[in-house]
């Protein structure tokens, strides 16, 4: 009998952080825990910042989890785009750059968190919005979580 995969729950969030709130880090990698404790994969664009951060929380209690990169390939992804692979269990390399990588990652999701982010976030949840993903975002301004 096959074992039944959970949800592909994407999280979505800023990969330079300094603008976020101070405890961002633990507030990731918390999302990234209980995503992998409910029995669900992780994935995000394979970038750093919040995603990278929820992709180690996710590791740390033994989740799954996939980084959709913009690259086309492992040497692109650590040379040109110098993003991460470390904390994550599966690499898709689309080679469509941040907004095609942006949609392929939504798209492949059942669901989509969004914290903390600018502009690829916004893009994001436009996108899960669009297609009617189910979104969850955290409430309140950038000093919510402060």
């Amino acid at each position: 009998m096959k074992k039944k995969l959970g949800f592909k729950i994407a999280v979505s969030g800023a990969a330079e952080v300094s603008h976020c709130c101070k405890n961002i880090v633990e507030i990731s990698k918390e999302v990234g825990r209980e995503i992998a404790r409910q029995g669900c994969i992780l994935i995000t664009g394979a970038t750093t910042g919040v995603p990278y951060y929820a992709a180690l929380g996710c590791k740390e209690v033994g989740g799954f989890s996939v980084g959709f990169s913009p690259a086309s390939s492992e040497a692109a992804h650590l040379r040109t785009y110098r993003l991460p692979t470390d904390a994550f269990d599966v690499m898709v390399y689309t080679g469509a750059d941040y907004v095609g990588r942006n949609m392929i990652m939504t798209k492949s999701a059942d669901g989509v968190i969004i914290i903390c982010g600018r502009m690829g976030t916004l893009h994001e949840f436009a996108t899960a919005f669009e297609i009617t993903k189910t979104n969850w975002s955290f409430r309140g301004d950038w000093r919510y979580c402060r």
